[in-house]
């Protein structure tokens, strides 16, 4: 194991990462909110520690192999995660302990995007700022962006890209060079995040809001600059805006990436996953609005229609937007949509979940199965598409489904033991494994009461639920540490 090396390219990565603290500083300054000082000091302590962690290491030069790139991506979060609670914990406003300002900086690079903070209308811009932009990096993954950088550092990124990106298959690149790969993902990324944030703004969004918002919608995160979240601004066009570009930021980047290249909208509607994941966008949303409009629960069927597409978009997507409280709804919805987060957006998005090809891959092993009972001696090949998937693949499905219940019922159990009662135990755990934010019970608003232990409890659910099980948890491996 090359730790030295590792050393050296976390000290990098944390330096790299410490920039990130200068917009928010502007924002402080040109609004004149006092908040500034907490992200110059933030800065130069971030700076001062990638520095310290890199030159005694800087000659360290050696290719990551795969065990190496496990190493250093959840490193890279955990640290970043710590360095990234840094603001929060010096803010006077909001006054945050060390748990909270943790859960916080967690809960947004992750884009988990369930929060400790109430009355955000009153918060300095600069803070409110933050927390939308620490979702946007880590909604494609700062790894992804650093690895377009470290080539030029002298540090090859294969391993790093391989170990962060989402989904069950890995090893595909859009591009020769995973440099290439990474910098065409930030250019696709970036010109949604544009085109989402001019049609907010031209919704009726200020500047700040339209920006804000379009940083939290294309990182499926929820985050938002006030406690009605997009209910706040009480706008159908503002709500479809968003449901629309959390649709879009749902489907796999590389898809995005091949239509663009191939001038052809057509390459969407070959794609298996994509396919699936409108199926049950579609039937998610005709359910909630049948069950608004019968319990009337709204006054009129297009405002059933509205809540109940826009709920059912922002949560099935693992995004967590709300525009009126649903945990008010009937049980059976809120239920229903917090099961839906489970299976998220689709692999090599920025959504959370299990990922649609998951789900879709244990559908037809089941499936397949069942043929089996019936004719013992038939063989049955999974296909997605035209195209057959190994049984290795089907292999890691299974494992990783395996895995992702056990890490589940580990931190709900976990939960129920610093005191937390059942109902928000158990949605507490899929908000923040999914990547999801808001729950039901304690967490139904917020996580402010849960305490300080749940809290760093629910900060390791959401590394887990950020590098998808596997990535974290080989970790604990023996064989992981064997030479």
């Amino acid at each position: 194991m090359q730790y030295r090396s590792i050393i050296r390219i976390l000290g990098l990565l944390i330096a790299i990462f410490s920039i990130t603290m200068l917009p928010p500083a502007f924002i402080a300054y040109w609004y004149q909110d006092g908040a500034g000082v907490p992200f110059i000091l933030s800065f130069f302590l971030s700076l001062l520690i990638g520095f310290v962690v890199w030159y005694p290491n800087r000659h360290e030069k050696s290719e990551l192999k795969v065990r190496e790139g496990f190493l250093i991506v959840v490193l890279f979060w955990t640290v970043l995660g710590a360095v990234g609670a840094l603001p929060f914990w010096l803010a006077e406003q909001p006054d945050m302990n060390l748990a909270a300002s943790m859960f916080e900086s967690f809960s947004g690079l992750t884009t988990t995007g369930a929060t400790v903070l109430t009355g955000l209308e009153s918060l300095p811009k600069a803070i409110l700022y933050y927390r939308q932009q620490m979702q946007w990096f880590g909604g494609m993954g700062i790894i992804v962006l650093a690895v377009a950088i470290l080539p030029m550092l002298g540090v090859g990124g294969m391993q790093l890209y391989r170990a962060e990106t989402p989904g069950p298959v890995k090893d595909n690149k859009m591009t020769p060079r995973i440099a290439d790969t990474a910098k065409h993902l930030w250019f696709i990324y970036l010109g949604i995040t544009i085109a989402c944030a001019l049609a907010f703004y031209v919704a009726g969004m200020n500047a700040f809001d339209a920006i804000c918002h379009a940083f939290s919608t294309v990182a499926i995160g929820g985050f938002s600059t006030y406690d009605a979240s997009i209910g706040y601004f009480n706008s159908v066009s503002i709500n479809m805006i968003c449901a629309l570009f959390l649709l879009i930021s749902s489907i796999n980047f590389p898809l995005h990436f091949a239509a663009i290249r191939g001038k052809n909208i057509k390459t969407y509607w070959r794609d298996p996953e994509l396919k699936a994941f409108i199926t049950i966008q579609l039937a998610l949303m005709l359910l909630c609005f049948l069950v608004l409009l019968e319990e009337q629960i709204y006054p009129d069927w297009f405002s059933a229609l509205n809540h109940g597409v826009f709920q059912a978009v922002s949560m099935s997507t693992t995004a967590g937007f709300s525009t009126a409280s649903f945990s008010s709804w009937p049980l059976f919805l809120p239920i229903l949509l917090i099961f839906a987060s489970f299976i998220g957006g689709c692999a090599g998005s920025t959504a959370g979940g299990l990922k649609v090809v998951r789900v879709l891959l244990l559908f037809l092993q089941g499936k397949r199965e069942l043929n089996r009972l019936v004719h013992p001696r038939a063989v049955y090949s999974i296909k997605l598409g035209r195209r057959p998937v190994p049984d290795r693949i089907v292999e890691a499905v299974w494992g990783f489904f395996a895995a992702y219940a056990f890490v589940f019922v580990v931190i709900m159990l976990s939960l129920l033991l610093v005191g937390m009662d059942n109902i928000s135990a158990f949605t507490a755990t899929a908000a923040t494994l999914n990547n999801l934010g808001p729950g039901l019970g304690e967490v139904a608003a917020n996580f402010a009461s849960v305490p300080d232990a749940g809290k760093w409890i629910l900060v390791v659910a959401m590394i887990f639920g950020r590098l998808e099980i596997f990535t974290l948890l080989v970790l604990f491996t023996a064989a992981f540490w064997k030479d």
